[in-house]
This record gives C-alpha cells, sequence and structure tokens, in this order.
C-alpha cells in the first residue's frame, strides 16, 4: 500500500497518529478544564463554615479516596513492570536488531529496506514528535514514571476508576507514538536527518528509557501497608498492658488494704489531672493577640487545682479513718485533737483556697477563671466523691470492691464478644460501635458470671472481714464474725419441684442451700450490666464535646485513666450505697463507745467512769490487768 504525503510534508499515516492522540488527550483536558473551573472562589468565601461533622466527614472520604488513588497507582505499576518484562529494552537492541523487529510491531507494511522509505518517515515523524511535546498530560494520565526517575501524579479530578478508563484508552495512542520516536531514532542512524527534523525529534529521545526505568521500580520491594502495621501493634501493646494491669491488681489485693487504698489514690489522682487538663485558660478577646493564654503565666490556674484537690481528700478520707479506726484515733493523745477537730480543720483550709483564688482574679480572665472554679469542683463531685465511697467499700470488705469491679469488666468484655458475633442494630449515637445485640447478651452473661464469681470469694474469711489493721495481707489468718448475708442457709422446696428435681437428678432432693449474698449479686450484675454502662457513655460523650480520641496516655494502648475507670465510678457509688442502706450491721464497737466518752464526757465523767467499770468487773470475778 502505497503512501501519499500530507499537505505540509507530513504522510497520511503519520498525521492520523497525531490527529488520535491529539483527540483523546483533548477530551482529558476538556474534563479537567471543566473540573476545575467547576469551584468558584469569589462564592467561596461566601459559603458558610462547615461543622465538625462535615470537616470528619470529608477527612473519612479523603482518606478512602487516596486508598483508591494508591491502589490504582500499584496495579498500574504492576502492569508497566508485567509489560517491561515481556518486552525487551529498546536500549538493549542492536541497530540491526531494531531495524528487524520494528516493521513487524507497528507497521502492517512491508518492512523498510530502501533509504528513501527511511526518509519519508523521518519527514513525517517529527511533526509528530511536536505535536507530543505540546500535549503534556500523556504521560501524567497513564502514572509512569518520567525518564528523571519521578512518579507523574494521577489527572486533576481524583478519580482511581476515571484514571484506568482513560489509561486503557490511551494504550494504542502511547505504543505508536513509542513506535514512531524508535524509528525516528532508526532513521538517525541510517541517514543523516535534516537539522529542523533533528531538532524536533529530540524531546521523543527520553521515551525508549520507560521500559527500562519502570522494570527497575517495579524491582523495588512493595510498599508495606503503614496502618495495618500501625494497627498491629497497637493491638499487642494494648493486650501486653492488659495483662499486666490484670496481674499487678491481683497482686495488690494480695497485699493487703492498704495497698488497694493507695491504687485508688493513684488512679483518682490521674483522671483527675486528665479531665483538668481539658480546661485552659484563654483570653475572653479572641482578636487581641498580645492576650496569650493565661495557664502558663498564671500560677494559681494550676495550684489551686491541686490545693482544693488536697483539701478535699484530706476531709473526705479523714472521714473514713476516724469512722473505721476509731479505737486508734480516739486511743491516741496526739491524734485526738486533729479528729475531734477534724471538720473545722477542712474548713479553714478549703476558705483559705477560696481567698487565694478571689485575690488571683484578672481582668480579662474573669469569664475564664470562673469557668475554672466550676469545673474543678465538677471534678471534685464526680472523681474524689466517689473514690471515697470505694475506699469505704476496701475498708468494709475486699469483696465490696473486687466483686463490683470484676462485673463491669467482665460486662465489658463480654458486650464486645455479643457484639462482634451477632451485633447489627446500634445501641446510642455516642458509642456508634455498641450493639443492642451486645448489650443484651453482656447482661445474662454478668448475671451468671456474678452469681458464681462472688460464691467463691465469699468462702475467704480475707475478702469479707472488714478492715481492723491496715497491715493485714492475704497470709496472714484472719477471723472474725461474719456478715449474716455470707452465712448459708436452707430452704425446703415445694413438692412438685423437688419431685421434678429428683427425677432428673436420679437422687432425693428436697431442699436448698443458698447465701443472701447470692441474692444481692443478682442486683450488683443487674446494676453493673445496665446501669454501670452509662457511665461510659456520658465519658463518650464528654470526648466528643472536647473532639478528642482519649482523655489521655496514662496506659499504654488503653488511652487515659479516665477512659478505664469511667464505670467504675458509679458502679462503686451504688455499691457503697447499696451496702449500706440494706446489708450493713450498725452494731455497737469499741471504738463508736470510745468515741461517745472521749468527745461527750469531761475529764471528771470519764474517771466515774473508769471506777464503776472496774468494779462491775470485779464482782463478776474478772482480774483487771494493771
Amino acid at each position: 500500500m502505497s503512501r501519499v504525503a500530507a499537505p505540509g510534508g507530513r504522510s497520511v499515516f503519520a498525521s492520523k497518529i497525531a490527529y488520535d492522540a491529539l483527540q483523546v488527550e483533548s477530551g482529558e483536558e476538556s474534563e479537567e478544564e471543566i473540573q476545575e473551573e467547576v469551584p468558584d472562589s469569589s462564592n467561596a468565601e461566601d459559603q458558610a463554615k462547615p461543622s465538625k461533622s462535615a470537616i470528619k466527614k470529608a477527612a473519612r472520604l479523603a482518606r478512602i479516596e487516596r486508598k483508591q488513588q494508591q491502589k490504582a497507582q500499584a496495579r498500574a505499576e504492576a502492569r508497566a513492570a508485567k509489560e517491561a518484562s515481556a518486552t525487551p529494552s529498546p536500549s538493549a537492541l542492536t541497530p540491526q536488531a531494531k531495524q528487524s523487529t520494528l516493521p513487524e510491531v507497528a507497521f502492517p507494511s512491508p518492512p523498510v529496506a530502501s533509504v528513501s522509505s527511511a526518509e519519508e518517515v523521518a519527514s513525517s515523524v517529527p511533526p509528530v514528535a511536536e505535536d507530543v511535546s505540546a500535549v503534556s498530560p500523556v504521560p501524567a494520565v497513564s502514572k509512569s514514571v518520567q525518564p528523571n526517575g519521578t512518579h507523574s501524579k494521577a489527572n486533576g479530578n481524583g478519580n482511581g476508576h476515571h484514571h484506568r478508563q482513560v489509561e486503557t484508552q490511551l494504550e494504542p495512542a502511547v505504543t505508536h507514538l513509542s513506535t514512531a520516536a524508535s524509528t525516528t531514532h532508526l532513521t538517525k542512524e541510517v541517514t543523516s536527518p535534516q537539522p529542523q527534523a533533528k531538532a524536533k525529534a529530540e524531546p521523543v529521545a527520553p521515551v525508549p528509557e520507560k521500559p527500562s526505568t519502570l522494570l527497575s521500580e517495579s524491582s523495588a520491594p512493595p510498599v508495606v501497608d503503614e496502618e495495618k502495621v500501625k494497627k498491629r501493634q497497637n493491638v499487642l501493646e494494648r493486650v501486653v498492658w492488659t495483662f499486666i494491669m490484670i496481674f499487678g491488681f491481683i497482686g495488690l489485693l494480695l497485699l493487703g488494704h492498704a495497698y488497694m487504698i493507695l491504687l485508688v489514690m493513684v488512679c483518682q489522682s490521674l483522671v483527675y489531672r486528665e479531665v483538668t487538663a481539658l480546661f485552659s485558660l484563654k483570653s475572653a478577646d479572641s482578636r487581641d493577640a498580645s492576650k496569650s493564654d493565661l495557664k502558663g503565666k498564671d500560677p494559681w490556674s494550676k495550684t489551686l487545682n491541686w490545693y482544693f484537690f488536697a483539701v478535699t481528700n484530706y476531709f473526705l478520707y479523714g472521714e473514713s479513718i476516724i469512722y473505721y479506726f476509731k479505737h486508734v484515733v480516739f486511743a491516741d493523745a496526739q491524734l485526738l485533737p486533729f479528729a475531734t477537730n477534724h471538720r473545722m480543720i477542712s474548713f479553714t483550709l478549703y476558705i483559705i483556697g477560696f481567698m487565694g483564688f478571689v485575690m488571683s482574679l484578672k481582668k480579662g480572665y474573669l469569664k475564664q477563671q470562673f469557668g475554672l472554679f466550676c469545673w474543678v469542683h465538677m471534678s471534685l463531685l464526680i472523681i474524689v466523691f466517689s473514690s471515697h465511697f470505694i475506699v469505704n467499700n476496701i475498708l468494709e470488705g475486699l469483696i465490696w470492691f473486687w466483686v463490683p469491679a470484676s462485673l463491669v469488666i467482665c460486662n465489658d468484655c463480654f458486650a464486645y464478644i455479643w457484639g462482634k458475633l451477632f451485633g447489627r442494630t446500634p445501641l446510642i449515637k455516642l458509642s456508634p460501635k455498641k450493639t443492642v445485640e451486645g448489650f443484651v447478651g453482656a447482661f445474662w452473661s454478668t448475671l451468671l458470671f456474678g452469681v458464681i464469681w462472688g460464691t467463691i470469694f465469699m468462702q475467704f474469711s480475707y475478702m469479707i472481714c472488714p478492715v481492723h489493721d491496715l497491715g493485714t495481707s492475704a497470709f496472714d489468718s484472719i477471723v472474725c464474725k461474719p456478715n449474716p448475708v455470707f452465712v448459708w442457709r436452707t430452704v425446703e422446696l415445694w413438692r412438685p419441684l423437688a419431685s421434678v428435681l429428683s427425677a432428673v437428678v436420679g437422687r432425693s432432693v428436697t431442699t436448698l442451700s443458698y447465701a443472701p449474698y447470692q441474692l444481692h449479686l443478682l442486683t450488683l450484675s443487674g446494676f453493673a450490666s445496665l446501669v454501670a454502662p452509662f457511665g461510659g457513655f456520658f465519658a463518650s460523650g464528654f470526648k466528643r464535646a472536647f473532639n478528642i480520641k482519649d482523655f489521655g496516655d496514662s496506659i499504654p494502648g488503653h488511652g487515659g485513666m479516665t477512659d478505664r475507670m469511667d464505670c467504675q465510678f458509679l458502679m462503686g457509688v451504688f455499691t457503697y450505697v447499696y451496702y449500706s442502706s440494706l446489708i450493713r450491721e450498725n452494731n455497737v464497737t469499741v471504738g463508736g463507745i470510745l468515741q461517745t466518752i472521749v468527745s461527750g464526757l469531761t475529764v471528771d465523767e470519764q474517771l466515774e467512769l473508769i471506777a464503776d467499770l472496774t468494779r462491775y468487773l470485779e464482782k463478776q470475778g474478772i482480774a483487771i490487768p494493771r
């Protein structure tokens, strides 16, 4: 088939290649131009500021879109590397090999055999090279590697699917253009072309280097998904610290009541620090750049926080010590003034802090300082008072602290397991991962677990006896009169029910043994399953209000201490109120009588009481030690 030269010195074949390339590329440019012209910068300022939910949604869509682009780029590089490995590099071929293989790949016409035909091809190729150099987005659309070894970016719209379609459409055009460039290189070896043709062919010279560059890129190690690696590291760190906390908690439990009280005080201090750190003092006038953060300039903004924290702990824990250790406090002459005037001392300390706060007020920061004052008192009410009740539970018997805390942890674990297996229905918007199925499954699982778990530990005197000596540990022998709720009782079964049970078991069953504590366990388990989780929901809403993921990083892999204690505070307060209202026995104790004598009788009345008590004991035949 003969080739007829087109006007301007171009052949019909070369003009058609250039026209096809320009046609496809012009369509791509038109789409980019349309997409770039859509946003109007003049109207952007008039639009309202997006909400936090809209910003989060846009960030999530951006992450998904970026992942799709990375996947599309990886597939494109893998496909290019595969094609490069199947086709030998043009730089490795000799001029004779190029001349023998080139016509078979690109041209259906017979091979180029004469110098005149080579000149004809050389005269037709430079205009194509000129067109290719003028149209720049061709290599950018296919995401190939440029001669300088850098990756070209995707098209402006960032759509990976559209990018793959455009790349599929441009493959024939790119093949013809690469073949035309190789023909130009061959023509320069056979004949000496004109200077104009040589100058026009120079921009196409680096094109044959693409396969070798792609091959070297494909030989690089695959890109590792950093997000998955980071997620695995977080899971491993979380599991390790979970076991550390479990075994550490059990170890402190065995060491005694004093170590458990110390643990509660450390936890409440960390929680208080994390919560109060969310509030910072800033100028009320945000337009005044000269007024910066007051937190670093005013020492009272942080000192007063911890001063009120210390005063509140002194008052609450002093009350607990005086109540549970009356026999020690009122028998010591040095501690007696502090015990009898404890509340007056506490109030005086609080007034000193209040006066210091008033004197620290500064103009321009009044609203923020009063906000901090309210914030501190709210934190003291929720955190320190709750911790005080938890410490009272420890002093009443370790079982009133250990079992309720275990029920909350168990409910959390079962809610996660049932939610993963059967979770379909969202429970509450504050915690999107919580499901109704997990909530209901955890309720029944916690009821069963609570009865079994509490029955096991009620058999140990170390767990059920109230504290009498803070130096006691699990390795000491402890004997006390147990609370009636821990005493086993027997109830006679209803005759039809006894007959059914006897038939099922295979022996006579007429009575059933139980402990009242097991019935109380059902109440505690129900609260831990139905009400205590709302402490976690409260904390979730708190974090959403401040736009934070965790309260802190006190526990690696778990976030802050507040993230772990949100439900425990509510459970501890309920346990103390439930125990003191329905279970505690108000018996007369030596400490209670001694407190009445010391605080209610004069010295003469006390001596008279001792004389009367001595005569009574002598008449009973009891020897009084001297």
